[in-house]
């Protein structure tokens, strides 16, 4: 297993030498393409790996690997499970409520109140607030927040994980290849797209609602995954 620097600069992989003779073959890589094989941390040339020489075993099958195309090896991943996503799904939002606590603390027993009184559809008790408190607990809450929020985006643009699913081993790749999504794939089209989608009134709902049932079926990928071209596999 090998992977591979694309021409993109990303990293590609982890591929056998079938896959990779695949991509040979179609123009996605070639012999001075930088390559390391897992559990390596040395990056070479393709050509340099004994499996791409002349003296190379021949593909599996004796199949030319000039006749298979890059769908043979889509799939090939093994698939996260749902309860593993929804687990990861779960941590990531506790984490919001974590970073979101102290802030909360510093505004006290009025923000609760104020949370309550706004769903009973009543007026707050002003005289219960303490303005400086309530701005300096609602500033510390944003900021870290917001470092949360720069911290998830990089890491799921970078590697395919958020904080959650790198703590339950699974990550977010590209349906076509199992290529890094990066930030357009992993973020915008996945998670920016289909939240602006479900806050819209009344068709925002039954989108959250088909997206969520959509993990059921064969390929669990839900909508976002479609939205996005992704999937998301263990590691």
């Amino acid at each position: 297993m090998f992977t591979i620097i694309g021409g993109d600069g990303k990293e590609y992989g982890p591929a056998t030498v079938d896959q990779l003779r695949v991509w040979i073959a179609s123009g996605r890589a070639n012999l001075d393409t930088k390559a390391k094989a897992v559990g390596s941390e040395e990056w070479r040339r393709l050509g340099d790996y004994a499996e791409f020489g002349p003296g190379g075993p021949p593909p599996l099958g004796g199949t030319p690997a000039a006749s298979l195309t890059a769908t043979t090896f889509v799939n090939e991943s093994e698939l996260a499970g749902r309860g593993t996503r929804l687990g990861a799904a779960i941590i990531d939002r506790l984490l919001g409520v974590l970073c979101a606590m102290p802030g909360l603390m510093i505004m006290g027993p009025a923000f609760a109140q104020l949370v309550i009184a706004a769903s009973r559809g009543e007026e707050p008790d002003m005289e219960a607030f303490s303005a400086g408190s309530f701005l300096l607990g609602g500033a510390v809450a944003g900021i870290a927040l917001l470092a949360l929020f720069i911290v998830q985006v990089w890491m799921l643009s970078t590697r395919g994980q958020s904080i959650g699913k790198r703590m339950l081993g699974i990550r977010i790749v590209l349906f076509r290849d199992n290529g890094n999504p990066g930030f357009v794939h992993a973020w915008l089209l996945r998670n920016l797209v289909p939240g602006l989608i479900g806050v819209v009134p009344y068709v925002g709902f039954l989108f959250v609602l088909v997206d969520l049932c959509f993990i059921f079926g064969e390929p669990r990928r839900c909508v976002h995954d479609y939205i996005a071209g992704t999937k998301v596999v263990k590691i």
